[in-house]
């Protein structure tokens, strides 16, 4: 990406927790890191980010089991979605992790990829709520709970799940997203769904 001042950036989060930008014009020189996550095996940046002019958003995996030899979820770890300053990766933009209540096999951490479009950032959970957040100021501007049956066009038996890998697509005023993942004990399912986006 490039920065009001003509210096471009690669920008990268890692299972480790940290984000790094390096200057590809100049052999890859670090630029800032920051650290937003613990990082482990399910830790950190699991797959994508996205960015605007200022910013670059990244969701915190951070994924935990519990301690008792059964590989179950933590519901109390993992989580958060960060907007990091191009020009020297100082965190300007924070969403605290959001607990799961009694939902079972839940994790509050954010491993899907993140989307966003102008004012808004978009991050898929564990849990299985897709959840929009404005750009300015982190308040939550929309939320959906996909771990549901669904009627689907094909007659199929549908069910949403736990959200991993890759982020919202959104064109041509449509969002389309896939809700399901049982790897590492998350909700399973199989649906692709399509939301029509509203006017402000």
């Amino acid at each position: 990406m490039s920065l009001p001042n003509g210096q471009r950036e690669l920008v990268i989060g890692q299972k480790s927790g940290v984000v790094s930008a390096f200057d590809p014009d100049h052999d890859g020189k670090l630029l800032w890191q920051t650290r937003v996550g613990k990082g482990g095996p399910l830790g950190g940046m699991e797959w994508g980010s996205a960015a605007d002019q200022e910013r670059v958003y990244v969701a915190n995996s951070d994924v935990r089991f519990l301690l008792d030899g059964t590989r179950r979820l933590n519901s109390n770890e993992g989580g958060g979605l960060f907007g990091l300053g191009l020009s020297d990766g100082k965190v300007t933009m924070q969403v605290p992790p959001v607990a799961c209540g009694e939902r079972d096999r839940c994790s509050p951490a954010l491993s899907a990829a993140v989307t966003a479009i102008p004012g808004a950032v978009f991050s898929g959970g564990v849990s299985g709520f897709l959840r929009a957040y404005s750009t300015d100021d982190a308040r939550l501007l929309w939320e959906f709970d996909t771990a549901r049956d669904y009627a689907t066009v094909n007659g199929v038996s549908g069910r949403g799940g736990a959200m991993d890998g890759p982020g919202p697509v959104i064109v041509d005023g449509m969002l389309y997203v896939n809700s399901g993942y049982a790897q590492w004990s998350g909700i399973p399912g199989n649906v692709l769904l399509a939301f029509e986006l509203g006017q402000p």
